[in-house]
């Protein structure tokens, strides 16, 4: 068996429609095209990966869980959501490891963003 990387992470939201917005219009993500599963949602595009929205009736966001995105300047990518009003947390640095910051969605889902070394 050889696993290739990751192809996408599942994410549940509570309204489709809003958290889509902020992957898309703050996130800066690109909405892919989704068939029809009965059920609402939205894929997304996310570097090489993929990021699928799923609506779920009363959502409630785990607390801790979280999914990382990799970013090439975390002070810069800090600065900028930070102007669009997004409350993101003040940097940490992991020793040999890189740097990270985490912020929340309109859901609740943790979301940390990472600059490794």
């Amino acid at each position: 068996m050889t696993l290739r990387g990751v192809h996408h992470v599942s994410i549940n939201v509570g309204d489709v429609d809003v958290a889509g917005r902020f992957y898309v219009d703050v996130l800066e993500m690109e909405p892919l095209p989704r068939p029809d599963f009965g059920f609402p949602g939205m894929w997304l595009r996310c570097g090489g990966q993929e990021i699928h929205l799923i609506q779920v009736k009363d959502h409630v966001a785990p607390k801790g869980q979280h999914f990382a995105l990799r970013v090439d300047d975390i002070e810069v990518t800090r600065r900028s959501l930070r102007e669009k009003g997004v409350e993101v947390s003040d940097v940490i640095d992991i020793p040999g490891a890189g740097r990270q910051v985490f912020l929340f969605d309109p859901a609740g889902n943790m979301i940390e963003l990472n600059q490794p070394v």
